[in-house]
């Protein structure tokens, strides 16, 4: 058990990393989002993806194999963006679709605000999917100078289309539209380019003009690896050896996102601030096995509490790391970055409301202090039903905290301890598609055979995660008093969360009444 040190010694390791980071010039922030890359779909997890510079990030910095997201897109961005728990922003259910009136709550003070009065200059460039349906929720009215990519969740890698599915009665209306931005201004010359190629040549520009005396935060949030799954044909070739075809193009969107993540980082070592920057690479959920993804060995996929959805990829490379080249079990979770990157950066959360993160950097930067992170809140969500498969029927647990624990669903973590209640969300563990299948219980190839329950299964799980990461021994009857505890603790949580912001689709954001395009219609 790693041991907590000293408190006159710790005082003085704050210290000594406070002088370090003050008495220099502010860092460069370069924060990489990978959308749907799941725990088994990057090369220092499996030897058969190709990601080298990724790796290369990796093997100089330090791997977080601790490191938590949401199960989904928009809550995960959320959370990193404000440093606070999805429940209290209302948006505890699914995500933010297109034609929904919904962003991230324009009251919350999100990173970029906060590194902007810190002197940074501010840039997004790729995917946003935190709401666009008014001028107040885009990206250059939250804090970034610049803004370059799409609003919405999906879309295609080379038309930038969009497809929505409105629902007038026992009527669908399939509608459609071009979603590519330079701020405020439609790309339109975005149609036809593959859009990592497209991210990259824009955050090389960004950097090789950016004047060096000012601190730099680029947020760059790739499309890859989520669905459709298209990629130029030339990355192919390196897994013609992958006979699932769904695999074999997602490993080669994996490969095609690495080489342009290399492109930045040459471009910052050419402008010659490469060692004064500090980049965070993390996926915002766990791999979706439908479309190519894997999370091997951990159980369950994206949309679900299980490990495999919200047990991420995570890193950090460069400015400030005292001890490099390791990997850390440190408890971290995604939206610890908005504090973290605040203290790197000199700046403060004032102004802010309550925050659910903490500042982690000590624990990441040196390998012998403990993570200020002994809890973490998976999510709350009543709402909840499985997508793609039946929801399977659950077995009350009756308990003095009022905890409905068969409607939605909801996960926590304390310490080495995880309860689930509810339905967890799809609960297999999905082998490699480049491995040989096993007549194992619950080993699943990557189908889209549905899953059906006639049975009833338990509505609460018990796991010691840290013995037991790959969930498959429930605890709850052996530990009744554990999840006593653990469910008074969601019930508490439950009694700060706010209403779920989850609106009908708007007719008036069709694409079709704002010149083919998705863009802000109130």
């Amino acid at each position: 058990m790693k041991q907590s040190w000293p408190s006159h010694t710790l005082c003085f390791l704050v210290f000594v990393q406070v002088l370090y980071v003050s008495g220099h010039q502010k860092p460069n922030i370069l924060l990489i989002v990978a959308d749907d890359l799941g725990f088994n779909d990057v090369g220092y997890h499996n030897p058969d993806i190709y990601t080298p510079n990724i790796n290369k990030l990796a093997k100089d910095g330090v791997i977080l194999e601790s490191y938590y997201v949401q199960p989904i897109c928009t809550p995960s961005r959320s959370q990193l963006m404000t440093g606070r728990y999805q429940i209290h922003t209302g948006l505890q259910h699914s995500v933010i679709f297109a034609p929904q009136p919904n962003c991230l709550p324009v009251d919350e003070i999100i990173l970029p605000q906060k590194l902007k009065e810190a002197g940074y200059t501010t840039h997004a460039v790729g995917k946003w999917h935190l709401g666009f349906y008014k001028k107040e929720c885009l990206p250059t009215s939250r804090g970034f100078d610049t803004f370059y990519g799409y609003y919405c969740g999906a879309e295609d890698y080379y038309t930038k289309q969009v497809h929505a599915n409105f629902h007038f009665g026992n009527k669908t209306r399939r509608v459609s539209g071009f979603d590519f931005h330079d701020n405020s201004r439609t790309e339109w010359e975005a149609n036809g380019t593959y859009s990592s190629y497209l991210y990259r040549d824009r955050a090389v520009r960004i950097i090789k003009s950016h004047n060096s005396s000012i601190p730099l935060f680029m947020y760059l949030p790739f499309q890859s690896v989520h669905f459709p799954l298209q990629v130029p044909a030339k990355y192919i070739k390196r897994y013609r050896h992958i006979k699932d075809r769904k695999r074999r193009t997602f490993s080669a969107m994996v490969t095609a996102m690495d080489e342009a993540i290399g492109s930045v980082v040459d471009a910052l070592k050419w402008k010659g601030i490469w060692q004064d920057t500090l980049v965070v690479f993390t996926t915002d959920n766990g791999g979706q096995t439908l479309f190519g993804g894997n999370n091997w060995p951990l159980r369950g996929r994206k949309a679900s509490l299980w490990e495999g959805g919200v047990r991420g990829v995570g890193l950090v490379r460069g400015y400030g790391i005292r001890d490099k080249g390791r990997s850390s079990n440190e408890l971290v979770h995604i939206s610890d970055w908005f504090p973290t990157l605040l203290y790197i950066a000199g700046a403060n959360a004032s102004g802010t409301k309550p925050l659910d993160s903490y500042n982690v950097w000590d624990a990441i930067a040196n390998k012998d202090v403990v993570s200020p992170r002994v809890e973490l809140l998976h999510n709350i969500d009543p709402l909840f039903t499985r997508p793609y498969t039946p929801t399977p029927k659950l077995i009350p647990y009756p308990n003095k905290h009022g905890v409905n624990t068969t409607k939605g669903h909801a996960a926590l973590r304390y310490k080495h301890w995880k309860l689930h209640t509810g339905d967890p969300g799809y609960d297999k563990w999905d082998l490699p598609p480049t491995k040989s299948y096993c007549n194992l219980s619950g080993m699943h190839t990557n189908t889209n055979s549905k899953y059906k329950s006639t049975h009833l299964v338990p509505s609460v799980h018990l796991f010691d995660i840290e013995n037991d990461p790959q969930e498959r021994k429930n605890l709850a009857q052996i530990y009744p008093k554990v999840v006593d505890l653990l469910l008074g603790k969601i019930a508490m949580y439950n009694k700060s969360a706010v209403p779920i912001n989850f609106p009908p689709y708007d007719p008036k954001s069709n694409p079709s009444l704002h010149g083919g395009v998705w863009e802000p219609w109130e």
